[in-house]
């Protein structure tokens, strides 16, 4: 600030110096040497005003945009909240929907069975005929976790959307579907999330009867858990 307060103050003076010299320098007296520096002050002070005006100017106008911004873009990161939340709400739904008709279904089989049954006529030679069961739907149920004594154990971390991190003890035998299995009962759905490695990242590759051993995990290791892109 400093070196550009001198700058100015050279640049206004010297106009004015090389006015006064045209005149000649020998009718320079002590008066005019004073006005000559009033001058020069009050050009001075004319010029700073005016650069600290248009500092400020632009200073409020960066800062106005910044936070019109910043605005935008907390109400867009809310806005997905939202329709991430209404999507899981309308995924827990359906689930609970699916468990109610299966529950159901299998209650009115075996109320046809029992009523099948009664009606039957004794015989010498009673064939019973295969009971087809419904359909039910998979009940999520993890392995009991190891204690960490045991051997050939792995801890999996994982890195949720919201920055909580839930730690679990899993064997390396075990199927890598139980890792899908531990986020859909954490509360992220498999069709609206996925897993993926830290270091390097990329999506988890799981098979159907893959352990954890052949997905590369033998050592303790951080997951994390990203929502899918959704298609148009």
């Amino acid at each position: 600030m400093a070196s550009r307060g001198v700058v100015i103050f050279l640049l206004a003076a010297i106009p004015i110096l090389c006015l006064e010299l045209r005149r000649g320098i020998p009718h320079l007296g002590i008066r005019d040497l004073i006005l000559l520096c009033g001058q020069i002050f009050l050009l001075l002070a004319v010029l700073t005003l005016i650069i600290s005006v248009t500092t400020s100017w632009l200073k409020s106008f960066k800062r106005s945009q910044v936070c019109l911004k910043g605005e935008e873009e907390e109400e867009n990161e809310k806005r997905r909240k939202l329709v991430r939340k209404q999507q899981q709400e309308i995924q827990s739904e359906k689930t609970n929907l699916v468990l109610e008709n299966a529950s159901l279904a299998s209650f009115e089989t075996s109320n046809r069975e029992a009523a099948k049954r009664r009606k039957l006529p004794n015989s010498g030679t009673r064939v019973t005929a295969p009971v087809e069961c419904p359909p039910q739907k998979k009940v999520l149920d993890l392995p009991e976790e190891p204690p960490e004594t045991a051997d050939e154990v792995v801890t999996v971390a994982l890195r949720c959307p919201s920055g909580r991190f839930l730690r679990r003890r899993f064997f390396k035998s075990c199927q890598s579907q139980v890792l899908l299995d531990w986020m859909m009962k954490i509360g992220y759905h498999t069709s609206l999330y996925a897993l993926s490695t830290s270091f390097p990242r990329r999506p988890l590759d799981m098979k159907g009867s893959w352990t954890l051993e052949d997905i590369g995990i033998t050592v303790d290791t951080v997951l994390n858990v990203e929502e899918k892109e959704q298609s148009n």
